[in-house]
């Protein structure tokens, strides 16, 4: 039920007297959990369509009901989860010994078998997963005995153990199966540190401290994952006591910069926004229009306004500051609007009298969407806009919900968010080789360039990692001339939390960064004084 603000203040008052907040803190929630001892509530903007590591939930490591055989450090380094050790990928097979004594949240013990299954069962077609091109590499898994999982690989995949993050599930409760209608989806059961309590759908994940975790029992006894998509809703909902944490928008997030029992963290990403664009349109198919609207973006003041700060301009796929980036591909972050304009005259786009470039008869013009109630895509959306009116294009935007945005991809331009810190064959192979033109929101521009395909089929069947870095220069040098995207910005990643904690732990984070993020080992957090 919803309080009263009166309300609302007095049972804060009352909570902070009884010291009953998890956090220090002691917020009243519209959830009807925050406040209660050990709870802790967090406010997210995306809900996952599943709970299934499986259907392609939290594969990289994310999620707090599931443990994969490995999991990562703060600065991406691997360490053990439901592995004993990490293994020596070397060849074509690798080997993993599973920890001892492990559960799943029923009380049946983890075996290898699970781990095959769970494995077979994202390269099975017939479940429809959406990371099963991931995982393209595995040949086969054997269980060879209760405690040792062996990989057959077709070639050696350098960034197999990253991969090695997947939520394992239970063999027993899923094998024969309809994967896509299984009641698992939204009840799920893993060996993570907190185990599955309810869904609300459109509302909120319930989740309880697992009193048998082989990592040592949460502080956090009780985590509310409570959805709002509007980053404004969010930051309301924080201010008001609703939230003890959430992830915003850099200027959603200042109000907070300051406040007493407030910490707000902006954290490195190699998360980009930039706009795809459909290649078999009318006018972005035009790879001139493309290059010119890159060119004249101002991506400086984007950063400097719209991020207020908390980011930098991208050109690229792979983010600046790691090991695979191709600084050639690097431009001005202040815009060139001569060039651009001189580009469109050289290729026939003329001005027209109404202000619009026209070519053979076609007018400059095209729809931008981006997801509504996301208002930092909104601004990046109105600030190219702005910077394309300068150049004679006129983009019409579209704040649609994401079924909507779904169905048109193949013909409006989208502003998009992907990136990753950990190996450039994450996402980018499914973003632009051809095998994946039109699947979902995987290449939906439909860009099928042979010479692209077989840079990231070599980056990813290489094992050197100087022929790998080759590819991977060469693959960001065709993907920058063909202006497939208009890159913007890479993020940072910005928090807010309420009341001290130890054990949270910033590191460089990718796009999926909910409980991904700097919330990933939030089983780790402990109330500070």
């Amino acid at each position: 039920m919803q309080l009263t603000r009166l309300g609302l203040v007095a049972l804060a008052l009352l909570l902070v007297t009884l010291g009953c907040s998890a956090g220090g803190g002691s917020p009243a929630s519209t959830t009807g959990e925050s406040g209660a001892r050990g709870t802790f509530v967090l406010g997210l903007g995306s809900e996952p369509d599943t709970l299934n590591p499986v259907l392609g939930y939290a594969p990289d490591g994310g999620s707090l009901m599931f443990d994969g055989l490995v999991t990562r450090n703060a600065d991406l380094s691997l360490k053990p989860a439901l592995a004993e050790r990490l293994p020596k990928a070397t060849g074509t097979s690798v080997t993993f010994t599973l920890r001892q004594g492990v559960k799943f949240h029923d009380g049946t013990p983890l075996t290898s078998a699970d781990v095959a299954y769970t494995y077979q069962a994202v390269l099975d077609a017939n479940n429809n997963s959406t990371i099963r091109g991931d995982y393209t590499a595995i040949a086969s898994v054997e269980a060879k005995d209760p405690a040792t999982v062996v990989f057959h690989l077709k070639y050696p995949y350098a960034p197999f153990l990253q991969r090695a993050t997947l939520g394992i599930v239970p063999r027993r409760t899923l094998e024969g199966r309809n994967l896509e209608k299984a009641p698992f989806n939204t009840r799920p059961v893993g060996t993570g540190p907190y185990r599955f309590v309810s869904w609300t759908p459109g509302d909120k994940v319930v989740l309880e401290a697992n009193p048998s975790y082989w990592g040592g029992v949460p502080a956090i006894k009780r985590l509310v994952m409570a959805y709002a998509v509007d980053d404004n809703v969010r930051a309301t909902r924080m201010a008001a006591g609703e939230f003890d944490a959430t992830e915003l928008p850099p200027k959603a997030a200042s109000r907070f910069d300051g406040q007493p029992g407030m910490t707000v963290h902006r954290v490195p990403s190699a998360d980009y926004r930039g706009v795809m664009f459909p290649l078999d349109a009318p006018v972005t198919g035009d790879k001139v229009i493309r290059q010119a609207l890159s060119l004249g973006a101002d991506r400086e003041a984007m950063v400097n306004t719209i991020l207020a700060g908390a980011g930098r301009p991208a050109f690229g796929p792979v983010a600046p500051d790691t090991t695979w980036h191709n600084p050639a591909v690097d431009g001005s972050p202040a815009p060139d609007s001569a060039r651009a304009v001189r580009l469109l005259e050289e290729a026939g786009w003329k001005s027209g009298p109404d202000g619009i470039r026209h070519k053979g008869g076609t007018p400059a013009s095209f729809m931008l969407m981006y997801p509504a109630g996301d208002s930092l895509r909104k601004e990046l959306a109105l600030a190219f806009t702005s910077d394309a009116k300068k150049l004679g294009i006129d983009i019409r935007l579209a704040g649609l919900d994401w079924d909507a945005i779904h169905t048109r991809m193949d013909r409006d331009a989208l502003i998009m968010g992907w990136g990753t810190p950990f190996d450039p064959d994450y996402t980018n192979f499914e973003l632009f080789h051809s095998s994946f033109s039109g699947q979902g929101y995987f290449n939906p521009g439909h860009y099928k360039v042979p010479q692209v395909d077989a840079l990231l089929e070599k980056g990813r069947e290489e094992s050197d990692p100087a022929v790998r870095k080759q590819a991977y220069d060469a693959f960001q040098r065709r993907v920058h001339d063909d202006a497939v995207w208009a890159y913007l910005v890479y993020l940072k990643h910005v928090y807010v939390i309420r009341g001290k904690w130890t054990g949270v732990t910033p590191g460089v984070e990718a796009h999926d960064h909910a409980t991904g993020g700097l919330f990933r080992n939030l089983a780790e957090w402990k109330p500070g004084s």
